[in-house]
This record gives structure tokens, sequence and C-alpha cells, in this order.
């Protein structure tokens, strides 16, 4: 298999790391794959991913849990709180028996969430100190839903990415997953998009929808394209990885076992990157230097 000798690019970010509670596998499922469902950074709004999943004994009220990761591309706090409050609102408070606490480290700052989350009780929400934190309690119809006052949040890289060419169907999902189940291994690293058939670029001629495909990269476009296509001609399929990380050293860790997973996969052609001819992102990682 190749790996070409190119180099993704990565964006600053912020981003709050929770963790969620329920009473059962069932609704914890639910509650994390419905709050980090819908990336959407690219149109303003936020993008998340389940980070891992806890023991009973490693969450804060003694139930099952997981830690899940939202992401916001710009250093602009208030928005963030808003739109992190849509996806706890929309997604988790409504769920049965659920609970959200903070699971930040080292924070650049704290959120309060009474303002955008607290009040969803009408006023009548209060605030209790429970399992040795500060708590706040909403009152719904199965009562209650509790969430922490404070949640911090962090800087870090979004964006990075590595693309798997394919010549068959079966190695798309094969080396897909095997590349999540190994960046899931890695703490603090997220997956927004798991196996992402729509590579995009800035550049677009319908600019109200912001990024278009990569029409380059598309397959079913190479005679149409002629020579501007980008496509291998043993290739009929281009998988894109997006990786959200802590921290610079644990995004290039979480790309290095995305692409181990999948090098030795039948019908992985090769591996690649998207990047932007270095203009767009506030990081190039390079793919070779990964393994150096």
């Amino acid at each position: 298999m190749n790996m070409e000798n190119t180099y993704c690019e990565a964006f600053d970010g912020i981003c709050c790391r929770v963790i969620v509670t329920a009473d059962n596998n069932e609704i914890l499922q639910r509650a994390a794959y419905d709050a980090t469902a819908t990336p959407g950074t690219v149109i303003g709004r936020v993008e998340g991913g389940i980070e891992g999943w806890l023991s009973a004994d490693e969450t804060p009220d003694g139930r099952k849990g997981a830690v899940l990761q939202i992401w916001y591309p710009k250093e602009d706090i208030k928005k963030f709180e808003v739109e992190l409050s849509y996806r706890i609102r929309q997604d988790i408070l409504v769920k049965p028996f659920t609970a959200l606490f903070d699971a930040s480290k080292n924070p650049a700052g704290k959120m309060d969430m009474m303002r955008d989350v607290g009040h969803c009780g009408d006023g009548y929400e209060w605030e209790e100190e429970n399992y040795g934190r500060n708590m706040i309690v909403v009152p719904i119809a199965i009562p209650d839903f509790q969430i922490e006052r404070d949640v911090g949040y962090m800087r870090g890289i979004m964006g990075a990415n590595f693309w798997y060419m394919c010549s068959t169907k079966e190695a798309v999902m094969e080396a897909g997953m095997e590349a999540l189940n190994a960046i899931g291994e890695v703490e603090g690293a997220i997956t927004p998009f798991d196996i992402c058939s729509a590579a995009s670029k800035p550049e677009t001629n319908y600019p109200w929808i912001g990024p278009t495909t990569n029409h380059p990269y598309c397959p079913s476009l190479k005679k149409t394209l002629e020579e501007e296509s980008m496509v291998p001609n043993n290739v009929k399929y281009i998988p894109e990885i997006v990786i959200n990380g802590l921290s610079i050293n644990i995004t290039k860790k979480a790309m290095k076992a995305g692409i181990e997973a999948v090098m030795d996969i039948d019908g992985v052609v090769s591996v690649s990157a998207g990047n932007y001819g270095g203009q767009l992102g506030d990081h190039k990682i390079y793919l070779n230097e990964l393994f150096e």
C-alpha cells in the first residue's frame, strides 16, 4: 500500500468535554449518539463525537456513562454556549433519567449552564450539591434533569484527516471500522464524521451552501473531468476520516493509529489527505512525519 507524501490542514478550535450518564445502556447510547450526530461547524454550528464509554465506577453518580466532546471552530464563547445548549436540551435533557457532568482537563475557562440550560425550568430550577459537584436541577415531567453548573472549555485541534483510497466497496467499510476502533483507543480524540463519504472544498459555485463536493476526487466524475481528475485509475472509492483532538500530539497519535489500521486491509490502495494548498488551516500535519 502506498502513502502519499502530503499533509492535511487542521484548525484551532474550542471544545467542551462532558460525561453523560443514564439508568440503562439504550438511553445512554441514544443520548450520546443523538448529541453528536450532526457535524455542523462548516455552517456555524457545533460538532461532536463520543470519546469513550464509562463503567458505573468511573462516573460521578455511579451509573454507566459516555464521554462526549462538543466542538466549535471560533473563539466565541457566548455563541458556543448557545449552540452547546441546543445539543444538551434537544438530545440529552429530553431522554429519561439522564445527567451531565463536566469532564474538562485544564480548562481555559468555564461556561455557566444556568442561562441556556438551567432556565429550561422556567424559573423553578434550583441548585444542589450532589456527587461532590454544584448541580442545577431542572424540573421536568420525568423528574428531574441534573447538569453541572460550570462546564469547562478547552482549546484543541479540529479537522485533521486522512483519506484511504479503495478499489472495493468492502474495503471502505472494513478499513473504516478498523480505523475508527483504533482511534477510539486514543484518549482525547474523536471522529465527528466517522466514515465520511463526502470530502469537501472551500471554493464553491454556490456560496450560500458553504463547502461543496471536492469534485477532482469524485470517482464518478473521472471521465467527465478527464485530466482534472485526481482519482487514480484503480481507485473507485475515497473515504475520509476526520479527527479532532485535545492537543496536536493527541491528534497526531490518533491519525497514526487510524492510518496503521487501514494499511493491511485488502482493497486499500493508498492513503492520502485533504488540504487546501496550505492556505486555509492553522496547522499542517504531514503523513510521513507521523511515522518518523
